[in-house]
C-alpha cells in the first residue's frame, strides 16, 4: 500500500446546523474558511482524461483545465459519472477514546435514504446511489484528538487518518465492490469537528483488494448532520464544482453568486435541486432537452419545461434549459423553477438567469445568478441570500445582459395550461 498524498477537495460550506429563526448568513461566516487554502486547492486537482459526451450542440461549452470546470463537451475520466447505479460504502469509524454510543444502521440514517432520494429526484430516476452501511465499527488505532481533525487539516495527520482507515477497514470490507466510499467518524468521539467535512483527492492513489483508491469522503459531522451535506460532498464526487463565494479572510457573505439556487451553491439552500446545467453535464439532461439561441440575427422565442416536472418518455420531451453563447468559454443560461421535488420549499418561482464559465474554477464563480428584481428581496429569515431570493423572472418581465460584448434581451412572455414557461430572447439594448 503506497502513503497517500491527499489533496483537498474545495467543498463544504456552513458546518453549523441552522435553526428555526437563525440568520443563515451569520452561520456561514462562522464557518469561513482561511484563505490559506487557496493553495492548497490550486495543487488538488488529479489531471485525468476527457471522454466523449452526449452534449454536442452548439452552445456546448468546451471543458478546460479549471478545476471542476463547467465544460460539457467532454468528461474527466478520473471522477465517477452519476448515469448509472453506484455503489457507495459508508464505514464508520470508532476510536479508543470515546467507545461508541449507538450502531452504524442508526447513524445512518442521519444520510440515508434522504441522499439517495434527492439524487433520484434530480437525476429523473437516471441515476441511483445505493448505499451499504458497513454494520459494525471500525476501529482506529489512534485516539481522534491524535489525528487533529479540523477544516484547515495539516496534511500528515490527514494522510495518517486515510491510511490508518484503509487499514483497519480493509480486512472487513471489500473495497473492489464500491464506486463510492465514505469514511463516517463517529459524531461523538472529542477530536471530531463538523468543518473538516470534506472530499479528499489523492495525487497518487491507495491500493485495497486491488482496486485503485483515488477519493473519498471524509464525515465529521454531528447528528443529525447538516441538512443535504452529504449531496454536497457527493456531488464533488461526480466533477460539481463549488457555488459558493469564498470571502477574503472569511468576512462577508458566502452565498453572493447563487443564493439558495443549486445544492454546490448552499447545503441549507430553499432550492436545491441542481441547476439545469449541472444536470445536462452529468447525463441527466440530454441534447434534446437543450434549446441553443442565437441573439445575432433574430428574435426567437423558446417554451421551458420547469426543471421539477416529472420525467417525460423520449419522444414527448421537451427543453427545460435555453442556452446563449456568448463566447468561446461563456454562456447564458436559462431555466424554469417552481415549488416541486427537490424545490418544494422555493421562495419565488419563473425563470432564472445565470452565467456559466468554464474557464473559472470551482470556489471562484463559475456560475453567477442574475438578480431579476435587484430591487428587492424575499424570504428574510429563511433564504440563505433574500436579495437572490426572487431572482427569477415572472411572466410579463423581461431582464437585458452584457456578457463578453454579447447583449441578450431575455423576456417571459407567457405560461401554458400545463406550466411551460414561454420566453423571448432577442438583441438587448443599453451601451
Amino acid at each position: 500500500m503506497r502513503s497517500p498524498n491527499p489533496s483537498l477537495e474545495v467543498c463544504v460550506l456552513s458546518r453549523t446546523r441552522a435553526t428555526d429563526g437563525v440568520d443563515r448568513r451569520s452561520l456561514r461566516r462562522a464557518a469561513a474558511v482561511a484563505t490559506s487554502l487557496s493553495a492548497l486547492i490550486a495543487t488538488s486537482i488529479v489531471a485525468g482524461p476527457a471522454t466523449a459526451s452526449d452534449a454536442a450542440l452548439s452552445c456546448a461549452l468546451g471543458r478546460t483545465d479549471a478545476h471542476h470546470s463547467e465544460g460539457v463537451d467532454g468528461w474527466n475520466g478520473s471522477y465517477t459519472r452519476p448515469d448509472r447505479p453506484l455503489d457507495a460504502v459508508m464505514i464508520y469509524l470508532a476510536f479508543p477514546d470515546s467507545p461508541p454510543v449507538t450502531v452504524p444502521q442508526v447513524l445512518a440514517r442521519d444520510y440515508f435514504p434522504a441522499t439517495s432520494a434527492f439524487f433520484e429526484r434530480a437525476s429523473y430516476g437516471k441515476f441511483r446511489l445505493r448505499p451499504h452501511v458497513h454494520r459494525s465499527w471500525v476501529k482506529m488505532p489512534r485516539t481522534s484528538v491524535a489525528y487533529g481533525i479540523q477544516r484547515d487539516w495539516d496534511a500528515g495527520r490527514r494522510a495518517a487518518y486515510l491510511r490508518d482507515a484503509v487499514d483497519a477497514a480493509d480486512p472487513v470490507v471489500d473495497f473492489s465492490r464500491y464506486d463510492m466510499v465514505y469514511f463516517v467518524a463517529d459524531p461523538d468521539a472529542p477530536g471530531v469537528d463538523s468543518d473538516a467535512t470534506k472530499v479528499v483527492n489523492l495525487s497518487q492513489p491507495m491500493y485495497a483488494d486491488d482496486r485503485e483508491l483515488r477519493r473519498f469522503v471524509t464525515v465529521f459531522e454531528q447528528s443529525p448532520p447538516d441538512r443535504n451535506v452529504l449531496a454536497h460532498e457527493t456531488g464533488h464526487v461526480f466533477d460539481l464544482p463549488d457555488l459558493y463565494h469564498r470571502p477574503q479572510n472569511g468576512k462577508g457573505d458566502w452565498d453572493t453568486y447563487v443564493g439558495d439556487w443549486d445544492l454546490m451553491g448552499s447545503q441549507f439552500g430553499l432550492a436545491p435541486d441542481p441547476f439545469a446545467w449541472h444536470k445536462w453535464k452529468l447525463g441527466w439532461i440530454a441534447d434534446n432537452q437543450v434549446d441553443c439561441a442565437d441573439v445575432v440575427t433574430r428574435s426567437t422565442m423558446h417554451s421551458l419545461r420547469q426543471l421539477s416536472a416529472p420525467r417525460e418518455p423520449r419522444s414527448q420531451r421537451r427543453p427545460r434549459l435555453l442556452v446563449v453563447r456568448t463566447g468561446p468559454d461563456s454562456a447564458l443560461a436559462i431555466e424554469a423553477r417552481a415549488a416541486g421535488g427537490n424545490d418544494r420549499a422555493l421562495c419565488s418561482d419563473g425563470v432564472l438567469v445565470y452565467r456559466v464559465r468554464s474557464e473559472t474554477p470551482s470556489g471562484s464563480g463559475p456560475v453567477r445568478v442574475l438578480d431579476g428584481h435587484p430591487a428587492t428581496g424575499a424570504c428574510w429569515g429563511t433564504s440563505v441570500y433574500p436579495p437572490l431570493a426572487d431572482a427569477p423572472l415572472g411572466v410579463g418581465e423581461s431582464m437585458d445582459v452584457h456578457q463578453d460584448g454579447v447583449r441578450v434581451r431575455v423576456q417571459v412572455t407567457g405560461r401554458s395550461s400545463d406550466g411551460d414557461w414561454a420566453v423571448k430572447i432577442g438583441r438587448g439594448g443599453g451601451p
